[in-house]
């Protein structure tokens, strides 16, 4: 399996393949051919005690093993190069999955999974494949290459050699374990490593209320599950590992009885005996060789499922597009819309039809769909059934780029990149001007910070640089938007963020945003919408009410007591 995703994934360095194995080859025939002039050296030694003879004979061995590990090494560099494109290929095509995956697929999986099997797998596919086909190469071939030696020094020692590489063909097949006992491991593995990933996101928490890792009950749970499977893995292969070590470091002494009774010259015999105790060392590193080119065969094999699995994952679901690349209008309208995340459908036989140029606020209680809703419109998910139409014509007819460059959303959660403000601003628009960013700021009401920055628009945000407040970063967002100048405006909780101080400065910023736009808002803060056109008032993904404010107001109605509830929430005290 592993060899067919390498032509997959790495064609363009499937030559190293096919070099990496001549050369494991070549260089298992110069392992074992430095042993064939061992032998002979120690003929020379102990039977015909010819020093002078020896020397040539000893420089011989020492040439072919300085050969060995020269080839060898060409072996691993050639497999290295192959599996460095290996996992530069497989992040690549990682990154361009994660770039067009549904947002169904972010709702589903936690970011530390994500990263565990797209970061930690790929480097684990690398490592496997880089020595898996030298290992395997040499470890095939040189027992076969020495087993011809071995009978061709005695034919005793022929056999003993191949008992004890069939022998420790079983030992091996034992010390693995069992298949599905890896599988779980594996599992358990991936499990806590990804668990890890979000205890260490959110340790400040922790730290803030003195908790322990056992409230992390998930997280706790998976660690523990993983070292009781280490453990009961490698309890399952203790015994036949250590009968392993002892049957390979004492079989040798199996030879010291050839002669006995044969009446060959003891100094034959002892020569014997001395190439054999040496020689049965390649065996035993080739046998190890096996054990490990089996770990890395499964290690491989199953990383690259865990990545394509993630892979197939992040296409479920996505929006289809289409070839329509301009919008000219920024009217929308819902044809009885279903949807649901997995089995619970949160939009029901929705419609509704919303008139370019007019701004809406949707209100509800928590959960009664309207985010939902505004990220349909804005193309994130499949819609289960129905339309969703801009401008006449069904999203699925618009191109990716159309949707985004047509379409902004200003969230309560702002994400600001590890850049300079600048650079953060030019996000919107790449194209733009330097003089057209700075517009974007000014009308953004970011003038003020810019200004209390020593490197105004070019300071840095982040770790290495500023930290701004929750009001000034929405300011930030907002001077993106407006770059952007898209004809539908979406803002979900925009404001929530705002501190007193920055109130003002952000309702400026939206009010320059949302300038000749479709905009449609979400916001619990009731008193920041009585002047938009229309209010939509949604209840269990339904919309129940709609009109102005005035009109609402004038009867009992869902909106009127959301008012009421709303200003009664605003005179709540904390008594002393």
């Amino acid at each position: 399996m592993i060899y067919k995703k390498l032509k997959t994934y790495a064609p363009e360095r499937m030559g190293f393949v096919y070099v990496g194995i001549l050369m494991a080859l070549l260089a298992a025939g110069l392992s074992v051919a430095s042993y064939y002039y061992l032998y002979r050296f120690l003929r020379k030694v102990i039977v015909d005690v010819d020093m002078t003879g020896a020397v040539p004979l000893a420089m011989d061995v020492v040439i072919f093993l300085i050969a060995n590990a020269l080839v060898y090494f060409l072996a691993l560099w050639s497999t290295h190069i192959l599996a460095f494109r290996l996992e530069t290929n497989l992040k690549k095509q990682g990154l361009r999955h994660l770039m067009n995956a549904s947002f169904s697929f972010y709702d589903k999986n936690e970011s530390g999974r994500v990263r565990k099997i797209m970061d930690d797998n790929t480097a684990l596919t690398h490592s496997s494949v880089a020595h898996l086909i030298p290992d395997l190469t040499t470890a095939v071939f040189a027992p076969l290459l020495g087993i011809a030696l071995a009978f061709y020094v005695d034919w005793r020692i022929g056999l003993l050699f191949t008992v004890s590489f069939l022998s420790g063909i079983l030992f091996i097949r034992k010390m693995m374990g069992d298949q599905n006992f890896m599988n779980q491991y594996m599992a358990a593995s991936d499990k806590m490593n990804s668990g890890a990933v979000e205890y260490v996101r959110g340790i400040h928490v922790l730290k803030i209320f003195k908790t322990s890792l056992q409230s992390l009950k998930e997280f706790y749970r998976s660690v523990t599950e993983y070292a009781d499977l280490a453990l009961k893995y490698s309890m399952s292969c203790r015994s036949w590992y250590v009968f392993f070590q002892v049957f390979y470091n004492a079989v040798f002494l199996v030879a010291l009885f050839f002669g006995y009774g044969s009446g060959d010259d003891p100094r034959v015999q002892l020569c014997k005996f001395l190439f054999y105790a040496l020689f049965n060392g390649i065996l035993y590193m080739a046998l190890n060789k096996v054990m490990y080119v089996g770990m890395y065969t499964y290690q491989a094999s199953a990383c690259i499922e865990k990545i394509e699995k993630l892979f197939s994952e992040m296409d479920e679901k996505k929006l289809s597009t289409g070839q329509r690349e301009t919008m000219e209008g920024s009217s929308i309208e819902f044809q009885d819309v279903t949807f649901g995340y997995e089995d619970q459908k949160v939009i029901k036989h929705f419609s509704l039809k919303l008139e370019e140029g007019k701004t809406y606020a949707l209100v509800g209680a928590s959960g009664s769909g309207k985010s939902t809703l505004v990220k349909l419109i804005s193309g994130f998910y499949q819609l289960d059934d129905g339309h969703i139409l801009i401008d006449g014509h069904d999203l699925s007819e618009y191109t990716e780029g159309a949707l985004a460059q047509n379409i902004a959303n200003v969230f309560q959660d702002v994400k600001l990149f590890k850049k300079s403000i600048y650079e953060n601003v030019r996000m919107g628009r790449p194209d733009s001007s330097r003089q057209e960013v700075m517009e974007a700021l000014h009308l953004a009401q970011c003038d003020e910070i810019l200004n209390k920055l020593e490197k105004g628009e070019d300071t840095l945000i982040g770790a290495r640089g500023v930290h701004l407040s929750g009001g000034e970063v929405q300011r930030i967002a907002i001077a993106r938007a407006i770059l952007k100048d898209a004809k539908i405006i979406i803002l979900d909780e925009a404001s929530a963020a705002a501190d007193p101080e920055n109130e003002y400065e952000l309702q400026l910023a939206f009010a320059n945003l949302m300038k000749k736009k479709t905009v449609i808002m979400i916001a619990h803060r009731l008193s920041s919408i009585t002047g938009v056109d229309e209010i939509l008032v949604i209840d269990d993904g339904k919309l129940v009410e709609r009109g102005s404010h005035s009109e609402l107001m004038a009867h009992n109605s869902v909106y009127q007591k959301l008012q009421e509830d709303f200003m009664q929430a605003n005179e709540w005290r904390v008594r002393e």
